[in-house]
């Protein structure tokens, strides 16, 4: 379990994390959002010890990363999968970390078996693809066989079927009891594998909720969008019904208060054709969107 309290820190007079408080619990993938710049990389910094807090804390299971007794079997993380020196092979690389922490060799040997690395083992981490760099980053991580996982970005550099293994492991990390912390600007992946979200916007906490609340309050969520040959008449009905009716050009008509069976019901009452006849549903961009409106660092100018 990852308990982050009042977390700040601070790089002379620029605020990277501010007040920031939240938990990744055990047995669910919490995943990790904000724009570029609003303080995700350091706060994962901050978990792992690797930068100290001006003020707050966080902890790992209870403990500052520093006072772990063996921290690579409390936590493993992926921050950057290219900082591996590259003359040294994926076998040798493992097994210098596994040393460190009394690791024996045959867990390297399953990790490596885990993350689909037994052909490349022997090779020299300079030859790696990106996408083999993030499966020897998911090895290290797993390596220790930690009960809590940091993982920034693992998906970066994977095609398809590698994205696919990332959704299924973390999945199946989690369900073992494990706690999955993980960033990613990919919302779709997200929304597939994620339980809850933490949301950053300059430093400081947008939303800690699940995906299924956070879905249920985007912009899409509860509309029904139905096109019909007599949209005036189906209008005129909804309306009677207590529904929100926002008419479209193309005969299209966005109803908001009733479902997409009682739109159609009203249809058949009144004899009008419908064409199409569909219930959205909101999506985690569209949430991640609005949240983040006004917390966006860098903003690119239009196209000219």
């Amino acid at each position: 379990m990852i308990t982050a309290e009042a977390l700040t820190k601070r790089y002379g007079t620029t605020t990277a994390v501010d007040g920031l408080s939240f938990t990744a619990g055990p047995g669910a993938v919490t995943g990790f959002l904000g724009p570029n710049g609003a303080g995700k990389s350091t706060t994962m910094l901050l978990v792992l010890g690797l930068e100290r807090p001006t003020a707050g804390t966080v902890t790992v299971d209870g403990r500052r990363y520093a006072d772990l007794p063996s921290p690579l079997r409390t936590v493993g993380a992926m921050l950057d999968a290219r900082s591996v020196h590259p003359g040294r092979t994926a076998f040798r690389h493992l097994l210098g970390l596994a040393r460190t922490h009394g690791i024996p060799r045959s867990r390297v040997e399953e990790v490596i078996g885990l993350t689909g690395l037994e052909a490349v083992a022997g090779q020299r981490v300079r030859t790696f693809s990106l996408g083999m760099g993030q499966r020897l980053g998911i090895a290290g991580a797993l390596l220790g066989d930690p009960g809590t996982l940091v993982l920034d970005e693992p998906v970066n550099g994977l095609d398809p079927d590698g994205v696919l293994w990332v959704r299924d492991l973390v999945r199946g990390l989690a369900a073992e009891g494990r706690t999955v912390f993980l960033s990613s600007h990919l919302m779709h992946e997200l929304a597939l594998c994620a339980d809850r979200v933490v949301v950053l916007g300059r430093g400081r906490l947008l939303a800690d909720a699940s995906v299924r609340d956070l879905l249920e309050r985007s912009a899409g969520a509860g509309l029904v969008r139905v096109r019909t040959t007599e949209p005036d008449v189906l209008a005129r009905s909804l309306v009677r019904l207590g529904a929100e009716v926002a008419p479209q050009p193309d005969g299209v008509l966005h109803v908001r208060g009733i479902g997409a069976e009682e739109v159609g019901a009203a249809a058949g009452r009144d004899g009008v054709t419908v064409l199409e006849l569909a219930a959205e549903t909101g999506s985690l961009e569209a949430a991640y969107l609005e949240l983040t409106t006004g917390s966006v660092q860098y903003r690119a100018g239009g196209a000219r």
